[in-house]
């Protein structure tokens, strides 16, 4: 997804490569959600996607990703997905749906979506952009030009993120 937070045109990016059947991508959401708090507009972040092939319905997840910040509500979307990350493992399609539907987007259009592949350039894009910089699995973030690894440990990528960030910020300010 890009531009998903409403940052300043001259914010640092923070691209976080994911993916919605990922485990691991779901313990990031607490780091990821910190740093939105600690920096708000002052940081962009944006949802790369990452679909992994050893996750049946990560591509799908993508596209309907895409869908929801077309109907306005990207990070929710992505966060409801990844809080239940085994019911998208059982459930699948019909589980993506519904997700649209509990948070009041309209569950046709996100049905209609994954049938027509409106969003698969989109999905496609990310991921071929993520293996040209060397992107291997989920969570990896990219900030300033630097590649951190999440899908081995998250232990101290946040505070990792948090000094790149605030340098790019400083630096910004002089």
């Amino acid at each position: 997804m890009s531009d998903t937070s409403p940052a300043r045109p001259d914010a640092p990016v923070l691209d976080i490569w994911c993916e919605l059947q990922c485990p691991d991508c779901r313990s990031a959401l607490d780091d990821v959600r910190a740093l939105r708090a600690r920096y708000g507009d002052r940081l962009e972040l944006r949802l790369r996607h990452f679909p992994l092939e050893k996750h049946q319905h990560s591509f799908a997840a993508a596209q309907a990703a895409e869908e929801a910040l077309e109907q306005g509500k990207g990070w929710p979307y992505v966060e409801a997905v990844l809080e239940r990350v085994e019911e998208l493992d059982r459930r699948g399609e019909p589980f993506l749906v519904e997700t649209a539907r509990e948070l009041g987007l309209d569950a046709e259009e996100f049905d209609t979506a994954l049938i027509d592949g409106r969003h698969i350039l989109a999905v496609d894009a990310d991921q071929a952009e993520g293996k040209a910089i060397g992107v291997t699995g989920t969570p990896t973030y990219v900030i300033g030009g630097e590649r951190l690894d999440g899908g081995k440990s998250q232990e101290g990528l946040r505070a990792r993120i948090e000094e790149i960030a605030d340098r790019l910020l400083a630096a910004g300010e002089a």
